[in-house]
């Protein structure tokens, strides 16, 4: 295909909820080594009520094979809102449409189990609040610098300010602030591989915070040069950052 053709297949193709099926056979990226989504499956069958914040289209929670007796999940974006309700609704889970900022709108004290797979923002003294005590937070965040080689393709070079912005250290200093222990704290790069210019459109119109503002039309001079860069050498390069966190209240 053509880098017309290859752009304007991905500009078509819906970017709703959190599954990256498209991609397959044309990007590839790889997987923590923990295993978040078994994590979730051994931990979210033994808590009475959990909450999934920023659930987007509901994916993950949805594929925990036996789930809390009151199990609720939170998004922001209104596709996402409605791709959740339609998965999980079906297996009894509460979808609420929440705009990602304090307060949650829950009361102190209601939940033992608090998940979330790469949050925008972690709203730490939020998440305490709505803690049991004895109760967890269990998450997998971006590290820093993720995809960055990408990124810097289209915005250049970031400052340091940027790149350390979502340092697993960070993570740990919001979560003591809000008086939780942090319990587990680990953290990988992986590779990534970009085989055509179409999953590198896609993957930037899905996850818009990488290039915000991207569009083909802003952004063709470069995506061309991206393009014949992977013509010329192959599959396009670049390291996402993940860090896994769990804190404990007392």
């Amino acid at each position: 295909m053509t880098f017309e053709e290859l752009v304007a297949e991905a500009e078509s193709v819906s970017v709703d909820g959190w599954d990256f099926s498209w991609l397959d056979g044309r990007a590839t990226e790889q997987r923590p080594s923990w295993g978040y989504a078994g994590l979730l499956a051994q931990r979210v069958p033994l808590a009475e009520a959990v909450l999934d914040v920023q659930t987007g289209g509901g994916e993950v929670l949805a594929g925990v094979p036996r789930l809390a007796r009151l199990t609720v999940a939170t998004e922001s974006w209104p596709p996402n809102v409605a791709k959740a309700t339609e998965l999980l609704r079906p297996r009894g889970v509460a979808v609420v449409a929440d705009p990602d900022e304090p307060p949650l709108p829950f009361a102190d004290n209601t939940f033992d189990l608090v998940t979330s797979r790469h949050p925008v923002t972690t709203w730490w003294a939020e998440i305490a609040r709505v803690l049991r005590p004895g109760g967890s937070y269990l998450s997998q965040q971006v590290g820093p610098s993720s995809a960055f080689e990408l990124v810097e393709w289209f915005l250049g070079e970031q400052p340091a300010e940027v790149r350390d912005a979502r340092h697993p250290d960070r993570g740990r200093a919001g979560a003591e602030q809000a008086g939780l222990t942090v319990v587990d704290l680990r953290a990988e790069r992986l590779r990534m591989e970009f085989h055509d210019i179409g999953a590198v459109v896609y993957f930037l119109r899905k996850v818009i915070w990488m290039v915000p503002g991207f569009t083909v039309d802003g952004h063709r001079e470069r995506l061309l040069a991206l393009h014949e860069h992977i013509q010329r050498h192959g599959p396009f390069v670049a390291h996402s950052a993940r860090y896994l966190i769990e804190a404990h209240k007392a």
